[in-house]
């Protein structure tokens, strides 16, 4: 497959381009480059600063403040903006992230669609590509993929030597549940045995990293949302199938098998005799919605956006969400009884008003539930929504190669 360095239009923009960025990668991080990271992590957490607030928020010298950002403004990761005037002293010039600093591509590989990001330096997405599909054919699917990486990557022209990799968020399992979905086995299993990270791998010299969907939604959250505020708190992402993730004192918690807060699988009620429980993804997921709507006649994709609340869709929306948000109630009760944390963020692929009534409902479905022994957490609107989790994807490589943290999250504190 033809990648930006075998694509002659793309050497010669490189030989255009500005210098590429220094590696930041390596699992032996010298101090250098850690406070280099801490200074970027600063400014990331807190917009614009002077030098003299840099120094305060991480306990860095003035001298090793003005010698690490003269070599992040070197590199063009760092910008100096207009002078503040009016205040006791000299004027002090803030310095910001540079937003064509660093580059990267998220790919989001959905059972309805997929998405492809192209987020910059400050998180912000650049460009953005979909694909909508009943479910994915991976005879189709995967040159696709290939096609918008690379034409992403050719949008940046002269800039591309600053993409520092892709992020890929899909579920463990693409073609599980396939009885809930009405797929044949043999549909489903082509998915589960494609290592979709190595393929991916396969189509870029750039580096890959591979998280499972919901858990980069929930590192989305963490790094550009709610999570800025919440040391700890369990993740919800209602989807086609509902998901989640888990945050433990600011760091993403995948668990052994980086499972953890995949909340689909949670039993709703004890197994008796030879029938198994009902499970979360059962009751709280948007497929249940969606065979609501066409059960009478209506689009099934309305569940994903505001006809949902609007006329003809209301009876079953309702119905679905009282279901929905005593599911979700249960499953936050079980949740507290292990974590002990302080909030629940919900968020999700539908549209901002149904995530609300949603939220609501489940407020009151918890009061239904016995606390004794417990403490109740908060709960949250997540802040990303539907591209949460490909900006999460998006976000990896950022992190990898520029947060102080190698799992992602050492938070400057104030």
């Amino acid at each position: 497959m033809k990648t930006i360095a075998h694509d002659p239009e793309a050497r010669r923009a490189q030989a255009r381009s500005p210098a590429p960025l220094r590696p930041r990668g390596s699992n032996h991080v010298g101090m250098r480059q850690f406070n280099e990271r801490v200074v970027l992590q600063a400014i990331r957490l807190h917009g614009s600063l002077p030098k003299a607030e840099l120094a305060r928020l991480t306990g860095l010298t003035a001298q090793t403040i003005g010698l690490i950002t003269a070599r992040l403004e070197d590199d063009d990761l760092l910008v100096k903006q207009a002078r503040v005037r009016g205040r006791i002293g000299q004027p002090s010039v803030p310095l910001a992230l540079n937003p064509d600093g660093a580059f990267a591509i998220g790919i989001k590989v959905g059972r309805r669609s997929t998405d492809w990001l192209l987020v910059d330096f400050t998180g912000r997405v650049r460009e953005r590509r979909t694909l909508d599909y009943d479910f994915p054919d991976a005879q189709t699917l995967l040159p696709a993929i290939d096609q918008h990486l690379q034409s992403l990557a050719r949008t940046l022209g002269p800039l591309s030597t600053r993409l520092v990799g892709v992020g890929v968020a899909a579920p463990f399992q693409l073609g599980g549940w396939h009885r809930l979905l009405g797929l044949l086995p043999a549909r489903s299993d082509t998915w589960n045995q494609i290592d979709l990270g190595a393929r991916v791998q396969a189509m870029t010299e750039l580096p890959v990293s591979f998280a499972r969907d919901t858990m980069a939604a929930c590192v989305a959250e963490l790094v550009a949302g709610r999570g800025r505020d919440l040391k700890s708190f369990l993740y919800l992402f209602v989807d086609t199938f509902v998901g989640g993730g888990l945050v433990i004192n600011s760091h993403p918690h995948a668990g052994v098998h980086g499972n953890a807060g995949a909340v689909a699988s949670l039993p709703l009620e004890l197994a008796r005799g030879a029938g198994k429980p009902d499970q979360l993804i059962g009751r709280a997921s948007l497929w249940e919605l969606e065979q609501r709507l066409r059960a009478r006649g209506l689009d099934p994709s309305a569940a994903y956006d505001e006809r949902a609340l609007q006329a003809g869709c209301t009876a079953e929306t309702e119905a679905w969400l009282a279901g929905a948000a005593n599911a979700l109630a249960q499953c936050i009760t079980s949740g507290m009884a292990f974590l002990d944390i302080e909030a629940v963020v919900i968020d999700g692929s539908f549209a901002p008003a149904l995530r609300q009534r949603l939220i609501e409902h489940t407020s009151v479905a918890l009061s239904g539930y016995s606390w004794e022994g417990l403490w109740q957490p908060a709960l949250h609107t997540g802040s990303i929504g539907t591209d949460a989790r490909a900006l999460g994807g998006a976000l990896l490589p950022l992190h990898a190669n520029f947060a102080p943290d190698r799992e992602l999250f050492l938070k400057v504190m104030a």
